[in-house]
């Protein structure tokens, strides 16, 4: 029973260090208009902040990884909180556009310790063969923040301000500080043979690249996750600006679009159960590549509206639901060390790709829903490309870690 407790205790921290950054995207989405006001720009201009968030939870998976190995998982995790709070509340007395993407990186580079320690922390406490359902987990607690975040921030930005909503934030931060300080078990044992030299760190992060299970599953899962952030840097534009909905309205339209990314990880658990991991990735990102070139047929020919738009996201947001999870259990499966490090350049990878892709949304200042639909298709396109290529290199079968271990306070 106390096991029991224990396994249940560490998911949901895991759950809700796994929540930082999503908040800190979906809250302030339904203030884009409010913001862009304030500032005298664009929707498109504001929607820059999103993709230096994500540029900075992209380097900050490389600064963290060998962190988290050499320290332990903890002592990183405590200092990149930290700065996340910081940052936050400086997000909140931005004057200007270019200070708000340049402390949103900043907020980005600390709060993306949270995603990279709980990755790492899902190797650490559970075996290879179960880490394709605890992601899946994760990703149902991590539906909270799209399913209530959009609606929370239009709540406080229409009551309040947008300012209000960096406050807010920058509070989260430390609550879930205080929790993984009290609460959260130690299962790593810090390594102090990780060297923290650029050498040293580059040599192993080559190492963990010439894997073919990682690479292969790594930069198809990633080309196949930037059709979320594409989505979420894209969807203020599309429904707020395209199609003219209330931003109330729009954080109802993101909790619903949310419930089809958190079905798919959720139907993923049980999938996972009959078939394997490598089957159901390749199936699923089959799919998005269909439905993506069948919605970017449909926008091209002006055959769809607000509700048709709708259902086209619902549809891949739920092959995404499947697809991420399988991804980084298979790029993981390898390592028995350097876990942490592995971990970083999976997360690294993925949001590094993803942040360029959306970055088109605002580098374009698009009022067209047309390109960003077609950065969608273009993505899962190359991410299937990948995947057939990068497969006749995997001649190892994947490994089983029959061992759950146990957890250690």
């Amino acid at each position: 029973m106390e096991e029991r407790t224990n396994r249940v205790l560490v998911i949901w921290i895991l759950g809700a260090l796994a929540t930082v950054s999503p908040f800190a995207i979906d809250l302030y989405l339904p203030a884009f208009t409010q913001i862009a006001s304030d500032f005298g720009t664009t929707p498109s201009q504001i929607s820059l902040s999103v993709s230096s968030y994500f540029v900075g939870m992209a380097l900050g998976q490389i600064l963290y990884g060998p962190l988290l190995d050499r320290f332990g998982r903890k002592r990183p995790l405590y200092a990149g909180l930290l700065i996340f709070i910081l940052a936050s509340a400086g997000c909140a007395q931005s004057q200007n556009v270019d200070s708000l993407v340049i402390l949103r990186f900043a907020q980005a580079l600390g709060g993306s310790v949270a995603w990279v320690a709980a990755v790492a922390m899902v190797r650490d406490f559970f075996p290879v063969q179960e880490s394709a359902r605890i992601f899946s987990l994760l990703i149902l607690i991590l539906g909270v923040s799209p399913l209530l975040a959009p609606t929370f921030g239009g709540f406080i930005a229409t009551e309040f301000t947008w300012e209000a909503i960096f406050y807010v934030l920058a509070v989260i931060g430390a609550m879930i500080l205080v929790v993984s300080y009290l609460f959260l078990p130690a299962r790593y044992r810090p390594d102090p043979n990780i060297s923290l030299k650029p050498g040293p760190i580059i040599k192993t992060f080559l190492w963990v690249l010439r894997d073919p299970l990682f690479y292969t599953y790594t930069f198809a899962g990633a080309f196949s996750f930037a059709t979320l952030f594409i989505y979420v840097a894209g969807s203020p534009i599309i429904f707020m600006q395209i199609f003219n909905v209330s931003p109330q309205a729009y954080g109802g339209i993101f909790a619903l679009l949310s419930v089809s990314f958190i079905g798919g990880s959720q139907l993923n658990v049980f999938l996972t159960r009959k078939f394997s991991s490598e089957k159901l990735f390749s199936f699923a990102l089959t799919c998005q590549v269909v439905i993506s070139f069948i919605f970017l047929l449909g926008v091209w020919a002006g055959l769809l509206g607000l509700y048709s738009t709708v259902v086209m996201f619902f549809l891949l947001l739920g092959c995404l639901g499947i697809c991420n999870p399988n991804a980084n259990a298979l790029a993981l499966a390898g390592f028995t060390r350097n876990i942490g490090s592995a971990s970083a350049l999976l997360g690294c990878t993925q949001i590094g790709v993803a942040a360029l892709a959306s970055s088109g949304v605002g580098l374009f200042d698009t009022s067209d829903i047309l390109p960003i639909v077609a950065l969608m298709a273009g993505t899962a396109a190359v991410a299937l490309l990948i995947l057939f290529v990068g497969k006749r290199n995997i001649t190892s079968p994947i490994p089983a870690n029959t061992s759950a271990g146990q957890i250690v306070h």
